[in-house]
């Protein structure tokens, strides 16, 4: 069995960051912070005059472990126990349930439940049922 850390104080800061930029996008820009959404805008063939702030939104995302090696002087441990074909299928999983669901996680669960969005309610209800069912599959029987 893996066991993970207990991180209530870390958690709740990443949280509150999560909801306030999620928040600050909303309130500057009028968008949603859906991050499948902006990062599969970021290819052909959506052009607009939105590219540079999704560009921003997505380096954010890569250099959160590199402000973090700055902040701490060391990187975030990372454990992943599954090999290159298991991530490739789980990404293309992921990403085709994105398109499919007209949004992710971050999209219905982060913003769309916090503007009571009844779509949204159930496709987070969803993706977290899907998820529990996964790890309890691939654990049990995998």
């Amino acid at each position: 069995m893996t066991v993970t850390s207990f991180t209530p104080v870390a958690s709740t800061i990443g949280g509150a960051l999560i909801g306030l930029s999620a928040v600050m996008l909303m309130a500057l820009t009028g968008r949603i912070a859906g991050v499948s959404g902006i990062a599969a805008r970021l290819l052909p063939p959506y052009e607009d005059d939105q590219l540079a702030g999704r560009l921003a939104f997505v380096a954010g995302l890569v250099a959160a472990p590199l402000v973090t090696l700055a902040a701490t002087g060391r990187l975030p441990l990372q454990t992943i126990a599954a090999g290159p074909l298991t991530l490739v299928l789980a990404g293309l999983l992921v990403g085709f349930g994105s398109v499919w669901g007209n949004g992710c996680t971050s999209g219905h669960g982060v913003c769309g439940i916090s503007r009571l969005s009844l779509r949204a309610l159930i496709a987070t209800i969803t993706f977290m049922i899907t998820g529990f069912a996964t790890v309890f599959f691939t654990r049990h029987w995998g």
